[in-house]
Parts: C-alpha cells; structure tokens; sequence
C-alpha cells in the first residue's frame, strides 16, 4: 500500500490572489498574460509579479508561463506612469 497523501490530484483546486482579490483555479500553469487579463488589466501597460518569502518581488513577462503555488500571492505592477 502506497502513501498518498502528498499526492496533489489533477482536479484539485488551487487558491491565489492576484491583488488581494482571491481567485481559484485548476490549471496550475498559466501565462502572466491571462493572469493579468483575469483582473482586467491590460498587460501592454501591467505586468505580473509574484510576492516571495523575504519581501521579494518575482516579475513575469507576458508571455512566460506561471506556476500556481496554494496559497500564492501576486501583485500588478505597472510598467511606466503617463507623465502631464
């Protein structure tokens, strides 16, 4: 018999926030793009950021695939201010 129990299933769900704002997702692998576009923000003026342990700030460029962690926190960080 077969210990099971780190076994994460295919169907499971995942909890993340983007933003503070909870999201929940079975596809564990997604582009900053969509993460970005789930939000509806415009990833030509966004990009997608993940907050890690120690205060750090992992930033993804729109078209590199993301893993979804349980738990994981990201943020938008805005790519450039329109100056008046």
């Amino acid at each position: 018999m077969s210990d099971q129990t780190n076994v994460t299933p295919m169907n499971h769900e995942i909890h993340f926030t983007i933003d503070g704002q909870l999201f929940t997702t079975k596809d564990r692998r997604q582009s900053a793009l969509a993460l970005l576009r789930l939000v509806g923000l415009d990833p030509a003026r966004y990009d997608l950021g993940e907050l890690e342990p120690g205060g750090k700030t992992k930033r993804f460029t729109d078209d590199e695939i993301v893993t979804i962690r349980p738990n994981a926190r990201f943020v938008s960080i805005r790519c450039a201010a329109d100056v008046a």
